[in-house]
């Protein structure tokens, strides 16, 4: 004889489920779409985003963990987790992207090897930012000139982040 849950498990996983549903409710629509959602409730987290009273929100919320109840709510859990970067592969692809800059920036020569392991990646504009990185630098070591060389990293990490996951997934 199997043991039903109790009534304080049962309202966790209710809440648990909220906060899934939730999650999904925040994300971009490009980003929603990825995931495998039935119709139902892909409708229901697209009328949450019209829904203005809070009242009505927090109903739809409920609405939403009522839907998810029926789903295998673990791959969607890992796919949110790969989505914010808290997954181990998310994380080890930033750190390859991380470690990708880090080299451009100390030896712009290692752009070939970049080439040769990304092929698919627009050259023109990596090359562009590479320059507007180290001319930055160059201009002057003055702080004034630290925010923007800062600035230019960061595009620079935005784009490599973008072509290197764009390689990686089919």
């Amino acid at each position: 004889m199997t043991e039903e849950p109790s009534k304080s498990a049962r309202k966790r996983e209710a809440l648990r489920l909220q906060d899934v549903g939730r999650a999904l409710t925040q994300l971009n629509a490009q980003d929603l779409e990825t995931f495998e959602l039935p119709n139902s409730l892909s409708l229901a987290i697209e009328e949450y985003g019209r829904i203005n009273s809070r009242e009505g929100s927090r109903r739809q919320l409920q609405y939403i963990g009522r839907l998810m109840r029926k789903l295998d709510t673990d791959a969607i859990e890992l796919q949110l987790q790969h989505l914010r970067g808290e997954s181990n592969a998310a994380r080890h692809a930033l750190h390859i992207v991380e470690q990708w800059r880090d080299r451009l920036l100390e030896d712009p020569q290692s752009v070939t090897q970049l080439f040769h392991e990304y092929p698919h990646i627009e050259r023109q504009k990596l090359r562009q930012l590479l320059k507007r990185v180290s001319s930055i630098g160059t201009l002057s070591k003055q702080d004034s000139q630290a925010p923007a060389q800062k600035q230019a990293a960061r595009a620079l990490f935005r784009f490599l982040r973008e072509q290197i996951q764009m390689t990686a997934t089919p």
